[in-house]
This record gives C-alpha cells, sequence and structure tokens, in this order.
C-alpha cells in the first residue's frame, strides 16, 4: 500500500524538523514526508533529503508554492514564524495561505499549530495588561488564536495543535540562567509560584506525528501538549542538578519584564501575566497525560537538560 505523504511547512525549523524526523524515524508507519522549505539547496534540506525525506520549495509568504507543495498530499502541517518579523497581521495572512492552500489540495488532515487568542479572556479594553499594536494583549498568541477560524471557516479538516514554552529558549532566544553580580547564576521568570507548561521543540514535532497517526479521531479538536508543568524554581532547581551550579531564581514582576527592553519584551511579558493569571485554565489545556499518549518518548526537562544543558550559553 502506498504511504501518505504529510507535506510539513517549516521543515527546517524547530516544530517542522521534529515531525519529519519523527515521520522517517517510523519506516513502518505509512507516512512519507514531504520537506517545505524556503531554501532547498541549504544544508539543512540537504540534510533532510539524504534521510528520505522529499524536499520541495514552500514559502508561507508564496501562496502558489504553497498549493503546489500541499498537492497529492494526505495531511500538512502548517505552522508560522511570528519571531522573524514581529508582525501579527503578516502572520495572520500566512495562516490564511495555508488554509486556503490545504482547502484547494483537498487534504485530508491538516495540524494547525496554533496558541490561545488571549483577548477572549483579556479584552482588549482591559488594564490589567498593556495593549499592544493597538488591538492585541499577546500579539504571536492572539494572531494564531484568530487563525483558527480560518481553517474552520475553510472547511479544512483541521486539529488545531497548542503548544508550550520551549525549553530550547533557553539556548536560543537568551532565557537560560545568567550571572548575577555575586557571579552566581541566576533564572529569571516572571511567573512568581505559578507553573509554566513546557516542552522540548522536538517533542513538538512527535506529538503532531502521533496526531495524523489517529487518523480522522482528532479532526476538528483543539488540543494541547506539555512536557511538564514546572514553576520557575524547580525550572531552577532542574538546572542546578543538571549544571552542578547554584542556580537562583529570580521572580520579577510582569512590568519588570515588559521594561526589560529587547524586541519583544512587552508581548513576552504580557504572555507570561496571561499564563500565570491564568494557571489553572492554561495547564489543563495541555495535559501531559494525553500528550504522552500522542508521544510516548515526551521527554521531562530533566531529560532534556541532560542531553542540552552543554548548549545553554551560561553568559
Amino acid at each position: 500500500m502506498a504511504k501518505k505523504t504529510i507535506a510539513v511547512v517549516g521543515a527546517t525549523g524547530a516544530q517542522g524538523s521534529g515531525l519529519v524526523r519523527a515521520i522517517l524515524a517510523d519506516a513502518s508507519g505509512g507516512f512519507a514526508v514531504r520537506a517545505l522549505t524556503r531554501s532547498p539547496q541549504g544544508d539543512k534540506a540537504k540534510a533532510l533529503a539524504a534521510q528520505g525525506a522529499e524536499v520541495v520549495a514552500g514559502d508561507v509568504d508564496d501562496a502558489a508554492s504553497l498549493r503546489r507543495a500541499f498537492e497529492g498530499a494526505h495531511g500538512v502541517f502548517c505552522v508560522t514564524f511570528f519571531w522573524d518579523h514581529f508582525s501579527p497581521e503578516k502572520e495572520s495572512a500566512q495562516a490564511r495561505a495555508m488554509a486556503q492552500a490545504a482547502k484547494d489540495a483537498g487534504v485530508a488532515h491538516a495540524i494547525w499549530s496554533t496558541l490561545e487568542d488571549t483577548r477572549e479572556r483579556v479584552p482588549v479594553s482591559d488594564p490589567r495588561m498593556p495593549t499592544l499594536m493597538g488591538k492585541y494583549k499577546v500579539p504571536h498568541f492572539d494572531a494564531k488564536g484568530e487563525s483558527d477560524r480560518v481553517f474552520r471557516d475553510l472547511g479544512v479538516p483541521t486539529t488545531c495543535l497548542r503548544t508550550s514554552f520551549y525549553w530550547d529558549n533557553l539556548i536560543h532566544f537568551g532565557t537560560g540562567p545568567k550571572p548575577g553580580p555575586d557571579g552566581e547564576l541566576v533564572f529569571t521568570l516572571p511567573m512568581a509560584d505559578k507553573k509554566l507548561p513546557g516542552i522540548a521543540a522536538e517533542d513538538i514535532g512527535r506529538c503532531a506525528y502521533g496526531v495524523f497517526k489517529r487518523g480522522a479521531e482528532l479532526v476538528g479538536k483543539t488540543v494541547g501538549i506539555a512536557g511538564e508543568h514546572l514553576t520557575g524554581a524547580q525550572m531552577a532547581a532542574e538546572l542546578a542538578r543538571a549544571l552542578g551550579r547554584k542556580v537562583g531564581y529570580n521572580a520579577v514582576s510582569f512590568d519588570a519584564y515588559r521594561g526589560f527592553g529587547f524586541p519583544g519584551a512587552e508581548d513576552l511579558g504580557n504572555m507570561f501575566q496571561y499564563k500565570a493569571e491564568f494557571e489553572k485554565e492554561y495547564c489543563a489545556a495541555r495535559d501531559l497525560q494525553f500528550s504522552r499518549s500522542l508521544n510516548p518518548q515526551l521527554q521531562t526537562f530533566a531529560q532534556w537538560l541532560a542531553e542540552n544543558k552543554q548548549r545553554i550559553p551560561l553568559s
């Protein structure tokens, strides 16, 4: 029987590459992978091709390329790249282009990597946190959540997959522990004693593969995934164990975090405030047992640290 092709947007990125590897690692799983990338001749794309992926050109800003890349696919994995451009409007346009391409291609199953529209709980008029860009509370959440209905309205058979904080941000986004004035490492997070759902980026792709393997069962559903729900103090303790050094937890205020001044600080400050103030609901939407049922290899934070601690910059 011919394998069902899954077209993966962002196949060389954090989420997409994990899904590509999960499909390639399961030779008897009944799926083949078509890896979409803006740079088919790049080293990462060539590496995927060498592992057995079909590599094709595909750009979320080029609707025609998406239609070509999705043609004949059984399923598609759709993801956007807010931190490349910081534009929720661009992210919305990219989501619409992917949804329309999936509709035109007649795919049987789309996974849309999404997050909550925080304005459903914190309206723009709510003064608890600043309104950003005129109409958002957490721009990189809200544009995704707003786009969920685009897939639904077009009639695309879709699973909305709500992800969690990447532990990989400690490597690539500068959120890892840093030395304080006394030289001791400090892990800064504006979450007080609230739990933060987190996950290894690799496991997002593996969970997405688990969704595809469920077939039609999760079509039309919104599901969330996480590897663990941990407080900042618990994360600092795990970091200390892994690094073999003392790591303090610096629970700054939301306002202090918003004022750090790096690109996206206000967006992330609002995000952490939303996660903290709606801890119960946010964690409940990311059930650990369900996540593990999709991905039996699901890593804990300690397991992720054991593999990645040497990659975390500490200065």
